[in-house]
C-alpha cells in the first residue's frame, strides 16, 4: 500500500474497507469497500469521513493485507464443528458454532497468537454452552498489513502440541484452537441416598431438580432409585446403573462427615475420584470421579438451595463427554466464587468461567 492525498486518489483502488460512524443516526457501516475505485464524486465524502489521505494498492510481496491474512488464518483456526465467514468484513473473519454443543479452545495457542501483538483473536470463554450460529471468536490483524512472517508465526503456533494439563485432557496432544464438542451423552442414571429419604421421613427434592437440569440438555433420566445409607447397597447400584447410562449421578450423604456412605460407596465400586469435592462455591462437595471412561458424580445439598452451583458448571461437560482433570478443578478456584447477584445471569457472568 501507499498513502496518497484524497485528491490524487481518483482512479486508484482503495486498499481497505473504510467505516462510516454516525452517532446521531446510530449507524456504523462500510462507506467504501476494499478495491473501490475512487471517483471525483467520492472526494468530498472521503473528506467528510476525516480522510485527507488514504491508502491505495501498491502491492509488495513481503506485506500481507488484512483480508488476505484473515483468509489464510480462518481454516487453520477452525476445528471440528466451527463455521466461519467466507469473506472478510473490514479485515475481520468471525467464527460460529456449527452445532449446539460445548465450546472448547486451546488457551495456550490463543494467547500465543495474541502475544504476537499484530493479530487480534478474541473468543468467548472456554467450556461455554453454545447454540448453532453463536459467534465464538473473531480474527483480524490490527494494522492494515503485516509482514508475512506474522502469518508464518501463527501457523507454527497452531501446529504445536498442547502441553498444559489445565487446558488439555491428555497432554501432550494436537488440539485445534477452536472446536465445538457435541452433546453425545443423552442417558443419565440417578441414585438418591439417605435413610431419611428412603424411610419417607422427608420428601425427595433432588430428583425433580436434577431431571429439570438434565432436560435442558436433552438428557433422559433412564433409571433412578432411592437407597438407604448402606455403602454396600449403593456400591452395587453404582455398578449396575453405570452399565445402563452414559453417566451416573448420586445425591445425598455427600457431606464432610467421616461416615459419608456415598463417597465410600463410590470408592468401593472402583470409581477414581479426582478429589473429594472441588474448590467452587457454592457446591464444594460436588465430587467427580470416573468408573472406566464413565463419569460418576455426587451432588451435594447445595443444589437444593442455590440456583447455580458447581453441578451446573460441570453438567455440560458430562453431557459432552468432555474429560475433566484434577488440575482443571484447581484452576477453577479462580472465578469459582459465586457473586450471589440479586438477579442471576448465569452463564453470562464470571462464575465458573475459564480461559
Amino acid at each position: 500500500m501507499r498513502k496518497v492525498k484524497v485528491e490524487e486518489a481518483v482512479g486508484l483502488a482503495i486498499a481497505h474497507d473504510m467505516t462510516e460512524v454516525n452517532v446521531d443516526k446510530k449507524i456504523k457501516q462500510v462507506a467504501f469497500r476494499k478495491r473501490h475505485i475512487v471517483r471525483e464524486s467520492d472526494v468530498e465524502k472521503l473528506k467528510s469521513l476525516g480522510r485527507e489521505n488514504i491508502f491505495v494498492f501498491d502491492e509488495h510481496e513481503e506485506e500481507v493485507h488484512e483480508d488476505e491474512a484473515a483468509l489464510i488464518m480462518a481454516p487453520l483456526l477452525a476445528g471440528e464443528n466451527i463455521d466461519y465467514d467466507k469473506e472478510p468484513r473490514e479485515g475481520k473473519i468471525s467464527f460460529y458454532a456449527a452445532i449446539d454443543g460445548l465450546f472448547k479452545l486451546d488457551a495456550e495457542k490463543i494467547v500465543a497468537i495474541n502475544r504476537l501483538a499484530i493479530p487480534s483473536l478474541p473468543t468467548i470463554h472456554n467450556n461455554f454452552v453454545v447454540k448453532k450460529g453463536k459467534q465464538v471468536a473473531a480474527f483480524r490483524i490490527i494494522p492494515l498489513t503485516c509482514k508475512s512472517e506474522i502469518v508464518v508465526d501463527c501457523r507454527e503456533i497452531l501446529a504445536r502440541e498442547s502441553l498444559s494439563r489445565v487446558f488439555a485432557a491428555d497432554p501432550p496432544q494436537k488440539r485445534s484452537a477452536l472446536t465445538i464438542k457435541p452433546f453425545t451423552n443423552r442417558k443419565a442414571a440417578l441414585i438418591v441416598t439417605g435413610n431419611e429419604v428412603y424411610s419417607g421421613r422427608i420428601e425427595d427434592k433432588f430428583t425433580a431438580i436434577v431431571e429439570k437440569k438434565l432436560a435442558a440438555f436433552g438428557v433422559e433420566l433412564v433409571v433412578k432409585t432411592i437407597l438407604p445409607d448402606d455403602p454396600e447397597n449403593i456400591r452395587e447400584k453404582i455398578l449396575q446403573f453405570s452399565q445402563m447410562a452414559d453417566f451416573l449421578l448420586l445425591t445425598g450423604g455427600t457431606s464432610v462427615d467421616p461416615d459419608d456412605a456415598t463417597k465410600a460407596a463410590m470408592r468401593n465400586s472402583g470409581v477414581q475420584l479426582l478429589q473429594a469435592g472441588n474448590p467452587i462455591q457454592p457446591g464444594n462437595n460436588f465430587t467427580i470421579g470416573y468408573l472406566g471412561d464413565k463419569a460418576v458424580c455426587a451432588i451435594p445439598a447445595a443444589a437444593l438451595f442455590f440456583k447455580i452451583t458447581a453441578f451446573d458448571i460441570f453438567l455440560p461437560r458430562l453431557v459432552a463427554n468432555d474429560p475433566i482433570t484434577a488440575d482443571e478443578l484447581a484452576a477453577l478456584s479462580i472465578g469459582g466464587l459465586c457473586h450471589f447477584c440479586d438477579v442471576c445471569r448465569y452463564p453470562i457472568c464470571p462464575f465458573g468461567q475459564s480461559f
